[in-house]
């Protein structure tokens, strides 16, 4: 029971990533608090944590709205006191290329990096009470090595890198760790759009990535949980500021 009595916020948790840490945190006694814009599907984790003997709750929310992100941080305060771990997971792929609109550009920015940025901010005080915290970001390998594909998803996961960095050493005082993961390929239903192809040649493009991939295959969900967990717990007590790539070997080559 590593997150025995804690609390723990995930963004994006009703699926992917962000449902399997859900229910990794809550298996090691955390409550969880699922936030995700998706009511029904976030609903279902918390039923489904329950089910299994855990604490749960939903918090339903578009990130790009900060006044409910506002508000679900002073609901996590008035009813927690402390938040002991900040699992800061949303995140898209985006449009692809450099001829972009401003609507997709503006998109991209405020899921992938404002929301992540603010969310923080709000619930600084909640990490402060916790006497202990840990702040989780998801990066990406491709913020780590170019995407000639994709180059805003890089800067926006590049970003996230780099405000690890400052955040570990601005919260470090407060005893707050602040780390990110850079997952490589995920098994998760978002997998296929970061293909950017139709979908009869999707299997086919995964199929040539995953060999690529010394390891061979993707990850599962559960396996990204598996880090989380290590970073969220004291397993990591002395782990701040750094990024841990997820990749089956990818960034190694």
């Amino acid at each position: 029971m590593l997150l025995e009595n804690k609390v723990a916020l995930i963004t994006a948790g009703a699926s992917g990533m962000g449902k399997a840490g859900a229910e990794r945190f809550a298996k090691e006694g955390a409550h969880v608090i699922v936030v995700d814009r998706d009511e029904a599907a976030a609903n279902e984790v918390v039923n489904t944590i329950r089910d299994n003997g855990g604490s749960a709750a939903a918090a339903i929310a578009d990130v790009r709205d900060l006044d409910t992100l506002k508000r679900i941080a002073e609901q996590v305060e008035e009813e927690h006191g402390a938040l002991h771990v900040l699992y800061n997971n949303v995140g898209i792929p985006g449009a692809a290329g450099l001829d972009l609109t401003e609507e997709e550009w503006d998109t991209l920015i405020e899921i992938n990096a404002r929301s992540n940025f603010y969310l923080t901010n709000y619930l600084t005080n909640a990490l402060k009470a916790a006497d202990g915290a840990s702040v989780i970001f998801t990066s990406s390998t491709s913020g780590l090595v170019g995407s000639p594909y994709s180059p805003l998803y890089s800067f926006t996961k590049g970003g996230i890198i780099a405000l690890v960095r400052s955040l570990a050493l601005a919260f470090a005082p407060d005893k707050i760790r602040v780390n990110a993961i850079a997952p490589g390929s995920v098994e998760t239903p978002g997998l296929p759009a970061f293909f950017r192809a139709a979908p009869e040649e999707i299997e086919e493009r995964k199929k040539a990535f995953f060999a690529q991939i010394p390891l061979g295959r993707p990850s599962q969900p559960e396996e990204i949980a598996n880090v989380a967990l290590f970073l969220a717990s004291e397993m990591s007590s002395y782990v701040t500021g750094t990024t841990l790539p997820v990749d089956g070997g990818m960034t190694a080559k």
